[in-house]
């Protein structure tokens, strides 16, 4: 199904206008190393010398209270969790329905079980006063089917007072982008009886902005043409959200969210080309993306029998019309040439979830139930410029279709101590699925898959946890991909597939922690996966290309997070955090037959941030650095690669009680990070054809500044 993950993305990083250009429409700042960058504000009172947290030992567990983060000042809930040393949040990933857990963040020992944002995007509504601890735990102790490794529980207080929180984070880059006026957001929270509710506005804005020199080789790498090009795109995501929290009687919970999102997404490309031989020329592509969704998530926990039964219930629907014009205009007087596509769709999901839990001595026991369906009713069109100036239609039946999924599923977890240090989780289960191209005269392709898994966790000493994991695990497929999708701004055409099938892996999993007492703490992840179907880019009908399955991939990796303090060593209010890891992959391409990478992945990345809250002061600072690598895009009948940086850098500073408010100052790549990327485009498939031209690209990004400015009322 096509996700909301999925969409966010196509908004922020312009996927819709130029999918290799990963990093141009970064959202003001540039991206910030995890743990994030931490948002802080004014304290009762400045400490003089505020200690670092430090967790307490409760059995398996590790508690912070809110006295551990008095120094960064925290307003809200989330501005403590990134705060926890040596803790990466992981967000909830776009599994297929709700399925087993994947946010390793918890409130009140309960999992958010939505598809609007799940636990962090509610801690980010809930003020710092209402936290009463946060508690690492293991996952494999808590029952909760999915769930590997470390998990931050965030224990709410009983009683709420009224209140609200303010955030503004206006942004500005010094080339090419629109000013970013709006983004931020404003919650109000209390309650009435037995209910409390929240009411908020939050705007997603991002802006990305790049220019600079395209030059195009022939195949003996000769110079025949010089682009300037600049590319700018602009994206407002204003979601409107009303939260109701229940408590009845005999500790039945209920909760309801209603959440609706307009929003505005234009992409600009702007191309001044210069061949050494002819006549000058303008390209212009400009993509309309104007829309909304809704979302609509309900669920009660009430007591039934020797256990629980918890109902959940999701509505989502999005209606995504996108446009997008391209014309090349010639300075010689010639006819302007040019192509429209278009595209009015509309997704929806609907979930209904059912989850029974219940125990027998040591013995968790759950036992969940879930339908979902799936769908995507797209009218495509495309469109050529005629000489009087109008877009004349032309057949385009593949870009029009629907497509729908109903799925079952159904998977029994099973969780108890071995010992006093160890936990064993395992789950088995499976899935049944009709996926079928509904306008087309094919019936609907039934699938049965396994689905399960088994994880344990280890406590050898009270600073060490180790957690394996093993898992079988379906993957996600967006609908789009049943259908044609031109790529306009690369010249590229990109068939629909009926065929497609969602991927399926054997996942392995180990993570080992350490606590380094007052230095702060350690953790090392590693994975292995072996990935069947793979989504990739594969010849299709008619010598197409488009989005399919590739037999077999491989991928595995390591990732090492750490909190360093520098207390100790008399430096006091100053940490680190650091991220570093890699990722290898493999996988046959379907041209050569040769082994290569996976396209389009992460290969390596190391994120840097250092941060002083200096003693006596109401003042903080700070450096955070990024950096990163991609493998490269194989297409069939082209090969790109972007990389960026090699360093995107940040410098800001911060005052913790500005007239009771946090006030930070950004400015962002400071060391003049570029955006570059190189082309390789053939005569047909890249496997038997010669190379047509190559293209190269050293552009600008430039400066970015940024201020935020936190307060509650």
């Amino acid at each position: 199904m096509f996700t909301r993950n999925h969409r966010r993305n196509l908004f922020l990083a312009g996927v819709a206008l130029i999918p290799a250009y990963p990093a141009f429409a970064q959202p003001v700042p540039a991206p910030t190393p995890a743990p994030t960058q931490p948002a802080t504000t004014k304290p009762t009172t400045e400490p003089a010398v505020a200690p670092p947290p430090s967790e307490k030992i409760a059995g398996s567990k590790k508690v912070y209270v809110p006295a551990d983060f008095a120094r960064f000042a925290p307003r809200t809930a989330y501005d403590m969790l990134v705060q926890v040393p040596g803790f990466t949040i992981k967000s909830a990933s776009s599994d297929r329905g709700l399925g087993q857990a994947s946010e390793n963040v918890l409130i009140n020992g309960e999992r958010i079980a939505n598809k609007s944002g799940g636990a962090v995007d509610e801690l980010q509504r809930t003020a710092a006063s209402s936290v009463d601890r946060i508690e690492i735990v293991d996952a494999s102790s808590l029952g909760i089917a999915g769930l590997a490794g470390q998990v931050a529980n965030v224990v709410l207080k009983a009683e709420k007072k009224g209140g609200g929180q303010f955030e503004w984070r206006p942004g500005f880059r010094a080339h090419f982008a629109k000013p970013d006026f709006y983004r931020g957001n404003i919650s109000w929270t209390d309650s009435k009886g037995p209910v409390d509710y929240t009411f908020s506005v939050k705007d997603d804005t991002g802006r990305g902005a790049l220019g600079g020199w395209v030059n195009i080789f022939d195949p003996a790498h000769s110079l025949t043409e010089r682009r300037y090009q600049t590319i700018h795109n602009e994206s407002n995501l204003v979601t409107f959200q009303t939260k109701f929290h229940y408590k009845g009687a005999h500790g039945s919970i209920g909760n309801l969210k209603l959440g609706y999102t307009p929003y505005w997404a234009p992409q600009h490309l702007f191309e001044d080309r210069f061949p050494v031989v002819g006549s000058p020329s303008h390209r212009s592509d400009i993509v309309k993306l104007d829309g909304f969704y809704y979302d609509i998530n309900a669920d009660y926990d009430f007591k039934l029998g020797p256990g629980r039964l918890k109902l959940i219930g999701v509505r989502h629907l999005d209606h995504e019309p996108l446009i997008e014009k391209q014309i090349d205009s010639f300075i010689d007087g010639s006819p302007s040439t040019g192509i429209l596509f278009t595209r009015n769709s509309h997704i929806g999901e609907t979930i209904g979830r059912g989850e029974y839990g219940w125990k027998t001595g040591k013995n968790d026991w759950q036992v969940t139930f879930e339908r979902a369906y799936n769908s995507l009713n797209q009218l495509g069109g495309l469109s050529i410029l005629q000489p009087n100036g109008n877009f004349e239609p032309i057949d385009f039946p593949e870009g029009t279709g629907s497509v729908t999924e109903v799925r079952y599923e159904s998977i029994v977890t099973f969780s108890r101590p071995l010992a006093s240090n160890i936990d064993l989780q395992a789950a088995a289960g499976g899935e049944i699925s009709w996926l079928d191209r509904v306008d087309d005269d094919q019936p609907a392709r039934r699938f049965l898959r396994p689905k399960g898994s088994v994880i344990v966790g280890w406590r050898p000493a009270k600073d060490w946890d180790v957690s394996l994991k093993a898992r079988r695990k379906v993957g996600q497929i967006s609908f789009y991909d049943f259908l044609a999708q031109p790529k306009l701004s690369d010249d590229r055409a990109n068939s629909g597939n009926p065929d497609l099938v969602p991927p399926q892996s054997w996942e392995f999993e180990t993570e080992v922690s350490h606590e380094l007492g007052p230095w702060g703490k350690t953790l090392l992840n590693g994975h292995y996966y072996i990935v069947s179907d793979i989504i990739d880019i594969i010849p299709l009908a008619n010598h197409g290309e488009g989005i399919g399955n590739l037999p077999h991939a491989t991928r595995w990796g390591l990732e090492s997070t750490s909190t360093i303090n520098f207390d100790p060593m008399g430096w006091h209010g100053a940490k680190i955090d650091v991220n570093v890891g890699f990722e290898k992959t493999r996988v046959k391409d379907p041209l050569t037959g040769e082994f290569r990478q996976i396209s389009g992945v992460q290969t390596s990345w190391i994120n840097l941030s250092l941060r002083h809250d200096i003693p006596h002061s109401p003042y903080a600072w700070g450096v955070e650095g990024n950096y990163g690598t991609y493998s490269g895009n194989w297409f069939l009948t082209q090969y790109s690669r972007t990389v960026e940086g090699p360093w995107f850098v940040d410098f800001y500073v911060e005052h913790k009680n500005v007239f009771g408010m946090t006030v930070q100052a950004v400015v962002g790549n400071i060391f003049n990070a570029r955006h570059r990327r190189t082309r390789t485009v053939y005569e047909d498939w890249r496997n038997t054809s010669p190379v047509a031209f190559y293209q190269t690209a050293d552009q600008l990004i430039g400066p970015i500044f940024s201020f935020r400015v936190k307060g509650t009322f």
